[in-house]
């Protein structure tokens, strides 16, 4: 089981095409923008030894494409969750896109490694 060493979070939108991957991805490189701690470095691992969990929430979590998501992370050992979250905002008619709500994705992506624990 990897330990977790951060948090972060983030949110994104998908303002016209109603695309609920768009908003996700969005959302977690800005999750990924917020951090600039280079935690393998800090504790000797390869960043491929990175476990990544990313939970993201949208109100139509099946329309997620799950393996692009991953495709965002350069590198590490990532599993995504999505569930039910986030907000859909009706667009007011006449305006461009209104056939499709404003979508926002809400993420929280953690990041560890396995460490072993000391014993004593």
């Amino acid at each position: 089981m990897a330990e977790t060493l951060l948090v972060e979070f983030g949110m994104g939108t998908s303002l016209r095409r109603g695309d609920y991957t768009q908003a996700a991805e969005r959302a977690v490189k800005d999750a990924l923008w917020h951090n600039s701690i280079n935690l393998a470095e800090l504790f000797g691992f390869d960043k491929t030894d990175m476990q990544i969990t990313l939970d993201v929430g949208v109100q139509q979590p099946d329309r997620v494409d799950v393996e692009a998501l991953k495709a965002v992370f350069p590198y590490g050992n990532v599993t995504v969750r999505v569930c039910k979250g986030g907000l859909d905002t009706p667009r007011p008619a006449g305006q461009e896109g209104s056939g499709h709500p404003t979508i926002m994705a809400n993420v929280a992506l953690s990041v560890g490694f396995e460490m072993e624990k000391s014993h004593g």
